[in-house]
């Protein structure tokens, strides 16, 4: 699982300029499984997408391929972690530990 926090680099006014194809970029990566949650920070200087089923280089990718980043107006921090406990909705996103034999 991973959280990709974006910050804004670019005015307020840009950011709303591309978010149309920033809504279809998240949408295409909710139908395909990977996006799992994401939202505006509050304050909003930026989001928080919730991630899973890939590694980390293709979930590089896929931020590299967000028109924020491509057009420059926000910068990512990727972070992976082990959801050990989830809510029974999440439970598919768990992470399993290897068992010990």
């Amino acid at each position: 699982m991973f959280i990709l926090e974006l910050t804004y680099i670019a005015p307020l006014e840009r950011i709303e300029a591309a978010h149309p194809e920033h809504v279809a970029w998240l949408d295409s990566n909710y139908e395909s499984g990977v996006f799992i949650a994401s939202g505006p920070k509050d304050p909003r200087d930026g989001a928080v997408i919730v991630a899973v089923g890939v590694d980390r280089a293709r979930i590089e990718d896929i931020a590299k391929s967000d028109p924020y980043s491509v057009a420059g107006l926000a910068e990512y921090t990727i972070t992976n972690f082990l959801a050990m406990r989830t809510s029974p909705a999440l439970e598919e996103y768990r992470h399993q530990p290897p068992s010990h034999r």
